[in-house]
């Protein structure tokens, strides 16, 4: 069972997200370290464990107010052996050439894919190797709505993201993730939203869920780290 640390950068600073209201999103205020600049999060987050992949939404990118390119190259170049996944807020194969100076697993959100050509395309410069963010929030799922029917383009790896439940500390979507496991289909199932602590994340791995993607709980120490969560290839 994987856990993978989330950062959220906005204004050049790590906030906490919550419930998937950008527009209200603060610094964060982590146990970890006194500060949000972005380099002493993931600083500490590595002293906490050898977490050794890291997800990493930019939300300026992803709301299309400029981008944290130079934050990430900077984490790159001081933890070249930390693989970082990126949500950038990529929509169609055009986005890709910003990010083409750095090394990065894409995160290709649904909320941005609007027509299985754009995923098509995508999928085919990348080679399949990305990994696909099922979003959801309380209205249901977002994206193009062909997505979660139509597999063909994705990829080995997919995250099933409850907006909604982020930063909520109210406890994993089982329902969510109940519905969209495929994991005997070939594809590796992710949980992002809602991770309290040691109990959900046993509670993920009795259902086979490969990993999941957790702030909160980290930074409020809520989950307790042991040898026992070791990544998966």
């Amino acid at each position: 069972m994987e856990i993978i640390p989330v950062i959220d950068l906005m204004h050049q600073q790590v906030v906490h997200a919550q419930f998937g209201q950008r527009q209200h999103y603060q610094p964060i205020q982590s146990q970890l370290c006194q500060s949000s600049a972005p380099m002493d999060i993931v600083s500490a987050l590595l002293e906490l464990y050898p977490f050794e992949r890291l997800y990493i939404a930019d939300l300026d990118a992803i709301t299309g107010q400029g981008n944290h390119l130079s934050t990430i190259l900077h984490i790159q170049t001081q933890y070249p052996n930390i693989e970082i996944w990126l949500d950038a807020g990529i929509g169609n194969v055009e986005a890709l050439a910003l990010w083409s100076s750095v090394k990065i697993t894409h995160v290709i959100g649904s909320e941005n894919i609007y027509s299985m050509d754009d995923l098509a395309r995508i999928n085919q410069a990348l080679h399949a190797d990305f990994v696909l963010s099922l979003d959801f929030n309380q209205t249901g799922f977002l994206g193009c709505p062909e997505l979660l029917s139509n597999r063909r383009y994705w990829p080995e790896k997919i995250i099933a993201m409850t907006l909604n439940q982020v930063g909520s500390m109210l406890g994993v979507d089982i329902d969510r993730l109940h519905g969209i496991n495929n994991i005997e289909r070939g594809h590796r199932l992710y949980a992002a939203g809602g991770v309290r602590n040691n109990q959900d994340i046993n509670t993920l791995q009795r259902l086979k869920i490969a990993g999941a993607l957790v702030a909160t709980a980290l930074h409020n120490k809520s989950i307790k780290m042991s040898p026992s969560h070791r990544l998966r290839q």
